[in-house]
């Protein structure tokens, strides 16, 4: 005899299977892996906090930040930024020692302080793997930053053209044009005070860069390039709130009204990017001359690299919303680090009088009065000393994470699969940005300067801002 079971009782056995599925997926996820990662960390030797359930170490950072933030450091007796800026990894290395681990939420990472460890971090790709973050924040800026394997590699040969020396050279113009107004700024504010004032020069050196970058990467659109400038200032805003919240699959997708706010501003972006540069595809199809700047670059070199591969191969060219997040990426990493370079050059200067002294000396010498050239910008090696030891004392960022995919052997540990490694960005030097020296140059020439007695020294994450501004003295020379 052959039994039949109702429909209803068939999709009510569905239904609870789908359940426990996703009960089972969500307890693996906020305890059952957490714990066999700690297991697994713990037994070679590594220390931390004991997991705690979906938050890890997050509500303890979140208390040592505001506590840190509360007030201003002293700047006399040290540039040591790191218990106010990444208390929680400060505090474990104190107690745990450099083989020791922080909780990311359910995702344990691994503090990499070893010299030669972090060489293999940034030099074996197939190990390491930029961590998959709150699709969110990728609304603020992808591009090259966030790629990896073949897409990163074709967009970098890509890119690369558009900053070639020659090109860089063809954008100094636009940079005099920028910092001159500056300049000129400043000498009208101390000239109504008789020869000197008190300013607070961070949100001028925010606005220079972000003048800088508006000309140097849009040209005549320089207008649009500001507005866009200020939306991804907005952006940035909540993706640092984000940064700062342990991450909720699917969160994304409800309709808060910070959600709705940011996706607001991305299609906003998107939208004038997207008209800037198809008016500028359209004159370089037309064969009209690309422009001095990096649009007109970075096509020019997408075009020239689909001529010579072919244009029917995947790998070949960038599509207009690949160029959309290479423009974003240029104008937050590029405008973010240079200003955040710039301000702490001028505080620390502003403290150390002397040295202040031998870079000036130094520009005079180069340049006399004479506007600051590309050719002899390299000739500035007093100014370079400087600009190292500031990105060393402040970065412009503090913490670069990477994850692990499979299970690795790292040194003398086996970090196994769903493990991230956390690399604190204060102790790796960057790269100088060349516009940022031409800055410093034009300003050793025409001020000397000195901290204001209101200044109050404290630095902010995510990206080392001064929290209070920084408010200098300057004195016409």
């Amino acid at each position: 005899m052959e039994v039949t079971v109702p429909t209803w009782v068939a999709l009510s056995l569905g239904f609870i299977s789908i359940i426990v599925r996703w009960v089972w997926s969500v307890l693996d996820w906020v305890w059952l892996k957490p714990k066999k990662l700690e297991r697994c960390l713990r037994e070679q030797g590594l220390k931390g906090n004991s997991y705690r359930l979906l938050y890890g170490d997050m509500k303890e950072n979140s208390i040592l930040l505001k506590q840190a933030n509360s007030k201003p450091m002293n700047l006399s007796t040290s540039h040591d930024i790191a218990p106010r800026l990444i208390p929680l990894v400060e505090q474990t290395v104190k107690t745990c020692g450099k083989n020791s681990f922080v909780w990311q939420g359910p995702i344990p990472r691994v503090i990499i302080m070893n010299s030669e460890d972090l060489k293999d971090v940034f030099t074996k790709l197939d190990d390491f793997h930029k961590p998959k973050s709150n699709p969110l924040l990728k609304l603020l800026a992808a591009g090259l930053l966030r790629y990896e394997g073949e897409k990163w590699a074709k967009h970098r040969r890509i890119i690369n053209p558009a900053f070639h020396l020659e090109k860089l050279k063809q954008m100094l113009p636009a940079f005099h044009t920028s910092i001159d107004e500056m300049i000129n700024n400043w000498e009208s504010l101390a000239s109504k005070e008789g020869s000197s004032c008190v300013l607070d020069i961070w949100p001028s050196l925010q606005n220079l860069t972000a003048d800088v970058i508006s000309r140097t990467a849009f040209g005549s659109s320089y207008q649009e390039g500001m507005k866009i400038f200020e939306l991804l200032k907005e952006q940035e805003g909540y993706a640092v709130k984000y940064i700062q919240s342990v991450y909720i699959p699917g969160w994304r997708f409800l309709p808060t009204k910070m959600n709705r706010r940011m996706k607001e501003i991305d299609k906003e972006i998107k939208g004038l990017l997207k008209g800037i540069i198809n008016k500028r595809e359209k004159t370089i199809m037309a064969g009209e001359a690309t422009k001095n700047d990096l649009l007109g670059a970075l096509l020019e070199s997408k075009f020239k690299d689909v001529q010579e591969h072919g244009k029917n191969n995947k790998n070949i060219g960038m599509s207009i919303e690949d160029v959309i997040e290479e423009c974003k990426l240029f104008y937050f990493a590029g405008q973010e680090t240079t200003s955040v370079l710039l301000v702490w050059t001028m505080v620390l200067l502003g403290q150390n009088q002397n040295w202040q002294d031998r870079a000036r000396k130094e520009v005079l010498q180069v340049f006399g009065s004479n506007k600051p050239d590309f050719d002899r910008l390299p000739h500035l090696k007093v100014v370079t000393m400087i600009l190292l030891e500031v990105l060393r004392l402040y970065p412009a960022a503090v913490v670069i994470s990477r994850t692990t995919q499979k299970k690795i052997q790292f040194g003398r540990f086996s970090l196994p699969a769903g493990v991230e490694v956390g690399l604190p960005i204060l102790l790796i030097h960057r790269d100088k940005e060349l516009w940022a020296k031409l800055a410093i140059a034009l300003i050793l020439q025409h001020f000397t300067f000195e901290l204001s007695p209101s200044y109050a020294h404290a630095p902010s994450a995510p990206m080392i801002r001064p929290q209070y501004g920084a408010p200098i003295i300057l004195h016409k020379r």
